[in-house]
């Protein structure tokens, strides 16, 4: 009688009489059933918290790669920070304070008049503050000859402080030339000034809220 026919001839009630072979396949397949049991219902925790170590795992070394990204470039960021800020600091001297404004205005007054323009006109006009800075505009009318006019236009741009000609016009004034413009130039404010706006501005922020 082969295992096949054994199987189909036992009572399951009686397992005390059941042969060897078909006692040693039901003990098999209980243990691998314990097994499979234990493994969905004891070993799944384990097997979630596995998946999530390893989950965990990938945002550490993704994390670390950037860290180390960021760590070769410091030195690069350093160096840039430092050109940007001898740049800015370049900049910054060339606008005056408000202390020297007076002189600035004298020196524009004095390219004219090296140049043997007659100023008809020398008007400064109210500051236009914009941020840390402020906008003096300066309205200019001189005469002179064409030379002369384009050579005072190019000391203007040579000056030490940034100042510009804006809106310039040129007529024939008797034998001369007529120039009317609009100069521009800029200072920084100093710490009280920008305390000022600071304490001007909080009001309004506080309006809109």
């Amino acid at each position: 009688m082969n295992l096949l026919e054994e199987l189909k001839n036992i009572n399951p009630k009686n397992p005390g009489g059941w042969p060897w072979p078909v006692k040693l396949l039901a003990i098999v397949a209980i243990f691998v059933a314990v097994i499979f049991g234990g493994a969905v219902f004891d070993w799944q925790g384990q097997w979630e918290t596995l998946s999530n170590v390893k989950q965990e795992e990938e945002k550490l070394k993704e994390t670390f790669l950037a860290k180390k990204k960021q760590a070769i470039n410091l030195d690069i960021i350093k160096k840039q920070l430092t050109e940007t800020q001898q740049s800015f600091g370049a900049l910054l001297k060339q606008l005056p304070n408000k202390s020297e404004m007076d002189a600035l205005l004298t020196d524009i007054n004095q390219a004219g008049l090296g140049r043997g323009l007659q100023f008809e006109l020398f008007r400064p006009g109210p500051e236009k503050v914009t941020g840390v800075f402020a906008e003096q505009p300066i309205t200019l009318k001189v005469t002179g000859n064409y030379d002369d006019l384009g050579k005072f236009a190019s000391d203007i741009s040579q000056l030490p402080r940034i100042v510009t000609l804006n809106d310039i016009s040129i007529n024939p004034a008797a034998a001369q030339l007529s120039m009317d413009a609009m100069a521009k130039t800029y200072r920084y404010l100093d710490e009280e000034e920008l305390a000022s706006q600071k304490q001007a501005a909080k009001p309004a922020a506080g309006a809109k809220k």
